[in-house]
């Protein structure tokens, strides 16, 4: 399909990857939503009318929504039907992790853009449908309140190694790996305690303290 004829929401995602590269330099403005249409081929002012109504946080919430679907795409479930499910997740966030490596200011500009005030119900949305996805890639099939809390942590265990990642200045980005990984493991050992103190039939914990836990990590 030609660039010019893709629909306007095609056309955003279509534009996302190279707008994150050019916002290194360019922030997420529309000087990088031009050099990104010119890369593609696009009309500019086509390309400014995709995103008119929501100009920069609409460019962050397609650039992750490219990233989002390619996940799906590379790591389907039955790829990751064979390992255990602790591995199963950190392997999705270590593959969103790895998508963006070279691209960290883009992303440090993008968390502050998500940061304000006014975007922040957005972004709590845009988190919590990458967390659903990451979780429904691993197999997990929940529908009662298991489901909210299972997406409720992961969004912030994610969100909390993307503020390690993009200031890890460490060889192949070691030092977010490890917190990473403590992270996880610390779900785990909570899940299974969780376990000794519930019946399995309904099992309940408190979010809130546990969430406290992941604002104030043992790094």
């Amino acid at each position: 399909m030609h660039v010019e004829d893709l629909t306007l929401d095609e056309l955003r995602l279509a534009l996302a990857p190279a707008i994150a590269e050019s916002a290194v330099f360019d922030g997420w403005s529309n000087d990088a939503l031009d050099m990104a249409a010119q890369q593609l081929g696009a009309d500019r002012d086509v390309a400014r009318l995709a995103f008119k109504d929501d100009g920069a946080m609409g460019m962050i919430c397609s650039w992750i929504e490219t990233i989002d679907r390619q996940m799906a795409l590379d790591l389907p479930p039955e790829k990751l039907a064979t390992v255990k499910i602790r591995e199963r997740i950190r392997s999705l966030v270590q593959y969103r992790l790895d998508a963006v490596i070279g691209l960290e200011e883009a992303l440090r500009r993008a968390l502050a853009i998500m940061a304000m005030p006014q975007n922040a119900p957005r972004a709590l949305k845009t988190g919590w449908n990458s967390a659903d996805r990451m979780w429904r890639l691993a197999g997990d099939t929940a529908t009662d309140y298991n489901h909210y809390t299972k997406r409720a942590i992961l969004a912030s265990i994610y969100g909390a190694t993307l503020a390690v990642f993009v200031d890890d200045q460490s060889e192949e980005k070691t030092e977010t790996k490890a917190f990473l990984g403590r992270r996880i493991d610390g779900v785990m050992t909570f899940e299974r305690t969780k376990a000794k103190w519930l019946n399995p039939d309904r099992e309940r914990f408190s979010v809130s303290r546990f969430l406290g836990r992941l604002r104030y990590p043992a790094r």
